[in-house]
Formats: structure tokens, C-alpha cells, sequence
């Protein structure tokens, strides 16, 4: 067996040396591990990097680009077509102007509800017929999107335009923007799916030869990297693919931006460091074949970037709810819509040791509904607080912080 030189190119702050054991009826066995954790995300073999994530990258900017198309139509006062925004969901017609992003070979829509712990039928998840319904209401956000371009101005129970203090946005009839319903949803149906219940699934990361293949460093072939290895990278990759550290101030997207608005707060300010720490010493744990240290990773990744979808939602409801007597309730809209956006995530966060979110699709299903109840939706503001405080207060209790904790985060 060939096996290959490994080394990290970072300076190391940890090193650690810990034993794992198993026991069965005749034998207890220990294997002692020796190795470091990088500073950063930099890993290499033989001197050639064996980090890569660039399909993530792809599709963190493809939904970058899609929510400026919303944006540009509202300022600009265009149409937002529908039919274009579903060709960016596809990846059809060469719709990016993003250097390779037409292509690339990579999409948004089959990406979005399609993870292995809670979409693959042959383990038992999500049905299609799920999968189906998540798709289509991103794509009714196309259509939301271009019956509000069409000049007229948003009243309840009207899709249209409305100024939010020097920026123009498109709003549903219900008082939703779409845009934020796509691009918080996205993160969540897609990204989060793909982080904690594909590339970090235990049945993702351990199928067939993977691990195996990892113990015995036999790469990919034409590559540098294992399978195992390339698969942790693009559940990293789904969170800081699209970032840009090199510029001042740094450039951060998605995940990523609100990782850092929420560890800004002095109620949630290691969760930053947590989450990177963990995706450093999960990787550097997988080349060293320690199993049981990248599995406990896995729980922290899934447990602390659960928390951020569940602190920004809480936010989010509390600065709508506080905006309401404002243009009567109109300049609630875009936070109650980002909101919406990250309770559409909780569905798919993973509960360590669960297998199972910390909310069930039935309990975001009801908490969505009953955000835009009634003929009006969001512009029945009279009702819409007690709403917003109910759904806050039940977030809030499932992670064990207070509504007051959320909703003081920058």
C-alpha cells in the first residue's frame, strides 16, 4: 500500500494524543493518536493541497447572484421574470455573469431538500413528495417576485414595490419579500441540508469503501484528497466557500455573515470560534483516522450552526414586531421575511443524537402559517405581534435562550 505523506501547513495549536476504545465479550482494544490541528483551513499532502470546494462555491455565489437579480428589479423598476429567476435555479440559458458559474455543472434545485439522512428514500427520509413542495415554493418566489415588478405599489393584499428607508423592494400580496424567502430558505433547504444531513452524515461520510479507502489513504483517483476527506470539505465549503479574507474589511456570505453577527453578541460569542475549531479538528481528525474525535465534531457543527438559524429567526420576529406601527407595519416586512426565511431553516437542522431536527417540518409548517394568516397576511399588524412573540418564545425555550438574549444580537 502506498501510503502518502501528510502534513498541515498551518502552525499547529493543538496537538492531541487520545485514545479511543471498543470493548466485545473476550477484548478490550485502545488506539493511541498523535496528530495537530491547524490554525486554519489548510491541509496538504505531498505538498499539494488536499482541500476543495469548489462546486459549494458555485452555488453560494449562484444564490448571491439570484438575490441581486430581485434587488436590481426593484431598484431599477424591471421585471423581475420569473422564468429568468428559474433558469438561475436550474443553471439553464448561461444566466450568471459569475466567471464559470454557466459552466460549472452545478445547481441550485437539485441541491435544494436532497441530503441522505432526510431525503434518500432507500434510508427512509423525506418523502418526494416533500422534496417537491420545498421546490416549488422557492420557485413560487419567482412568481411572487415578478407579480410585484409590475409597477404597481405594495398595500395588503397587493404585490408590489414599497421604499424601505433609501432602498426600493418587492413584496408579495401577503407582505412577504421574496427575496429573503429565498435566500434564508436556501440556506437552510440547501445548505443546511447538505451540511448536516449529507456531508456530515455518518451514513455519507462512512458508505460503501469511504472509510475504508481513508484508513488506507487511497486517494481519489486523479486527486489529492480521499473521499472522506473531499466529502468534509464540502460541508465546509457550504459555510465559508464563498468568503473573501484577502480584501479589507473581509467579505463574508450566507452562513458565514450571520456566524459573525451572532457571535458579535456577548450571549452567543464563542459560537464563531466553535464552529471553525471543529471543522479544523473534525478534518485533521479524518487524516489521522480518529474516528470518534471527527464524530464529535460533527455534533458540535450541527448543534452551534442549528443555533445561529434559531437565535437570527428570533431576531429577526422581535425587529418586525418592534417596526409594525411603522408605515403601518411596512417597514416590518423585510425582517419578519428574513424571519420566515430562517424558521424555513430549522427544519433542516440535525439534533445531535437524534437523526432529527430540532423542529419537525409539521412544527415550521405551523409556524410559517401562522405568520401569514388570515386575507392579509404580515399587513394584518394588529393581530401579527402576539404571533410573533408565540413563535419567538418557542424557539427561543427549544435552544435554551431567552427572546431578550436573540433579540439584542447586532
Amino acid at each position: 500500500m502506498n501510503f502518502k505523506k501528510i502534513s498541515f501547513s498551518a502552525l499547529p495549536i493543538l496537538v492531541l494524543a487520545l485514545g479511543s476504545c471498543s470493548n466485545d465479550d473476550n477484548a478490550a482494544a485502545e488506539e493511541s493518536f498523535n496528530y495537530t490541528v491547524p490554525t486554519t483551513y489548510t491541509f496538504e499532502r505531498n505538498a499539494v493541497t488536499t482541500v476543495d470546494y469548489s462546486g459549494q462555491s458555485s452555488r453560494l455565489l449562484m444564490l448571491d447572484e439570484m438575490g441581486k437579480y430581485f434587488s436590481t428589479a426593484a431598484t431599477n423598476g424591471t421585471v423581475a421574470d420569473d422564468a429568468v429567476l428559474s433558469e438561475m435555479y436550474l443553471n439553464t440559458n448561461n444566466r450568471y455573469t459569475g466567471a464559470g458559474l454557466n459552466t460549472s455543472g452545478k445547481q441550485l434545485k437539485d441541491k435544494t431538500a436532497s441530503s441522505k439522512d432526510y431525503f434518500s428514500l432507500y434510508l427512509g427520509g423525506g418523502s418526494i413528495a416533500e422534496q417537491v413542495s420545498v421546490r416549488d415554493l422557492f420557485e413560487t418566489q419567482f412568481d411572487n417576485a415578478d407579480a410585484a415588478s409590475q409597477g404597481k405599489t405594495a398595500t395588503a393584499g397587493v404585490a408590489g414595490v414599497y421604499l424601505d428607508g433609501t432602498s426600493k423592494r418587492l413584496f408579495a400580496a401577503n407582505g412577504l419579500e421574496p427575496q429573503q424567502v429565498l435566500l434564508k430558505g436556501m440556506m437552510g433547504a440547501c445548505f443546511m441540508d447538505q451540511i448536516a444531513n449529507n456531508y456530515l452524515s455518518l451514513n455519507k461520510l462512512d458508505e460503501s469503501t469511504n472509510k475504508a479507502d481513508n484508513t488506507a489513504k487511497i486517494l481519489v483517483a486523479g486527486k489529492s484528497y480521499t473521499t472522506m476527506e473531499h466529502t468534509w470539505d464540502e460541508a465546509y465549503g457550504y459555510i465559508y466557500g464563498s468568503d473573501d479574507l484577502k480584501v479589507t474589511p473581509n467579505v463574508f456570505k450566507h452562513w458565514s455573515t450571520y456566524i459573525n453577527q451572532v457571535n458579535a453578541d456577548t450571549d452567543f460569542n464563542t459560537i464563531k470560534a466553535d464552529i471553525e475549531m471543529a471543522f479544523r479538528k473534525g478534518r485533521a481528525a479524518i487524516v489521522a483516522n480518529d474516528y470518534a474525535v471527527r464524530d464529535a465534531q460533527i455534533d458540535i457543527i450541527k448543534a452551534k450552526l442549528a443555533m445561529v438559524s434559531a437565535v437570527r429567526a428570533v431576531y429577526y420576529l422581535q425587529e418586525g414586531k418592534g417596526k409594525l406601527a411603522t408605515d403601518n407595519g411596512a417597514k416590518a416586512f423585510h425582517a419578519l421575511s428574513e424571519g420566515y426565511g430562517f424558521i424555513i431553516a430549522l427544519r433542516y437542522t440535525n439534533k445531535p443524537g437524534t437523526n432529527s431536527p430540532y423542529f419537525t417540518k409539521i412544527e415550521v409548517d405551523a409556524m410559517l402559517s401562522s405568520m401569514v394568516s388570515g386575507t392579509n397576511g404580515l399587513w394584518a399588524i394588529d393581530t401579527l405581534g402576539a404571533k410573533l412573540d408565540a413563535i419567538s418564545s418557542q424557539i427561543a425555550t427549544k435552544f435554551s435562550f431567552t427572546v431578550v438574549q436573540a433579540a439584542t444580537v447586532n
